[in-house]
Order: structure tokens, then C-alpha cells, then sequence
């Protein structure tokens, strides 16, 4: 009986790493067009690798290819709709001297932008 526990534990471990490998993710509110135009206004692509962005191909900060199949934001945060928001509008609150910058991002932007980064896969 021990061992189907131990099973049990690898499952859910191995079932949380790498990609996900499903269906687009969507954000309750989101709007991923939008998102769309707004990683191009905040200059997202100067940093970061961004699928479906054009010119979106730095690499100052992570890709943000697969998105949604994360483990983690910013290395700390579960990968959550509203963890990513967060981190979008106040990377310096949450990680002091993060490269991130705060841009200024409201709510609702935010919310869009995962809208659309969490919609590709």
C-alpha cells in the first residue's frame, strides 16, 4: 500500500513540471487582443521572447513562450492568473532589483496581457 502512495505523489509531481500541452488557457476578463497591443506599447519584445509579438525576440528576461505551463512567476510565485497579473503591475514590490521594471500597468491591462500570453501555448 505504501508504494501506491509513493506512485500517487510522482504522479502529481511529474504532472506539475515542463509544458502543458493542453488547450490555450483563457483569463476570466481578459482580453487577449488587447493583451496583444498592450505588450507591444509597454515594449515587452525589448526584454522578453514573445510568441505571436513581432520583433519580440530578447532575451534580457525569460521567454514567455508557454506561458501557462510554467511552474512559477518570476521564480517565486505559483503560476497563477493573478500571481502573473501581479507581478506585471509591481515586479519591484515583490522582487526589489528585479531587471523587471514597474511600468505602470493598471489592472485591467495586466489582466489582458496574461489574457493573451496565457492563450498561447
Amino acid at each position: 500500500m505504501r508504494w501506491v502512495a509513493c506512485l500517487a505523489v510522482l504522479v502529481a509531481l511529474a504532472a506539475g513540471c515542463g509544458g502543458s500541452g493542453g488547450p490555450p488557457v483563457s483569463v476570466l476578463g481578459g482580453d487577449a487582443d488587447r493583451g496583444k497591443r498592450l505588450i507591444d506599447h509597454y515594449g515587452c519584445g525589448g526584454c522578453h521572447t514573445i510568441p505571436g509579438i513581432q520583433d519580440a525576440d530578447a532575451r534580457v528576461g525569460p521567454s514567455l513562450a508557454d506561458t501557462s505551463g510554467k511552474r512559477f512567476v518570476a521564480g517565486r510565485l505559483p503560476n497563477t492568473a493573478e500571481s502573473l497579473e501581479r507581478w506585471i503591475r509591481e515586479p519591484q514590490k515583490i522582487s526589489p532589483g528585479t531587471l523587471m521594471p514597474d511600468l505602470g500597468v493598471r489592472p485591467d491591462e495586466a489582466r489582458d496581457i496574461v489574457a493573451y500570453l496565457y492563450g498561447r501555448t
